[in-house]
This record gives structure tokens, sequence and C-alpha cells, in this order.
């Protein structure tokens, strides 16, 4: 199994980003995907998901109205649309898989991908 996540950089305030995640070696289907992120000296947290069974997008207050979240069946993959980022939002980025999973906790997710770094100057 293989989930790689590319899109991140260096990006001022208030400006935008799309991270893209593929993935290989698994039923894509049945799976929930998820965004999380880890900033320096922080634990991970939930970012957003997407359902496997309905396609039904859940988000973080921190960027609800912000972030988007979208998945593609059919290219194997997943997106996260950030727009209007600020410098909290700074982070290692991971994509992450959950077999027929409904949760926003990284301990309930079988598969990550290695991270995409997210900076977000002031």
């Amino acid at each position: 199994v293989q989930l790689v996540e590319s899109g991140g950089g260096l990006v001022q305030a208030g400006g935008s980003l799309r991270l893209s995640c593929t993935v290989s070696g698994l039923t894509f289907s049945t799976y929930t995907m998820g965004w999380f992120r880890q900033a320096p000296g922080k634990e991970r947290e939930f970012v957003a998901r997407v359902q496997w069974s309905t396609g039904r997008p859940y988000y973080a207050e921190s960027v609800k109205g912000r972030f988007t979240i979208s998945r593609d069946n059919g290219k194997i993959m997943v997106t996260l649309q950030m727009n209007s980022l600020k410098p909290e939002d700074t982070a290692v980025y991971y994509c992450a898989a959950d077999r027929f999973g409904s949760s926003s906790l990284p301990a309930t997710y079988n598969y990550w991908g290695q991270g995409t770094e997210v900076t977000v100057s002031s």
C-alpha cells in the first residue's frame, strides 16, 4: 500500500495551496480518507476526512469554511484545497486511509503517507 502526498510548499498568509494524495495497493472505495497535520512540537491533529460510503466531508473547526476535501474514486486520489491560509496552518500534512472508517482519530487509520510540508508566512 502506498499513499503519496504532493502539493506542499511555502505560501503567504491569505494564499492557497492544493494538496493531493495518490493511493495504490488498496480498494480505495472502501476507505475513508483523511488529512491530518502535525506542527513542530505538537500532536498530530485531524484536518478533514471524506467518508468511504457517502463521500460526505467532515472538517476540524479550525479549517471549516477555508479547506475543502474531495475524493476521486476513478483516479484513486484525494485532494485538500486550502484557501485563506494562516500562519497557524503551518505543519506537515499527512494523508491517511481508514477501511470502512468513520473516525477523526489518527489511531484508527491503517495507512499513512510520508507527509508534505506546508509553510505559511505572515
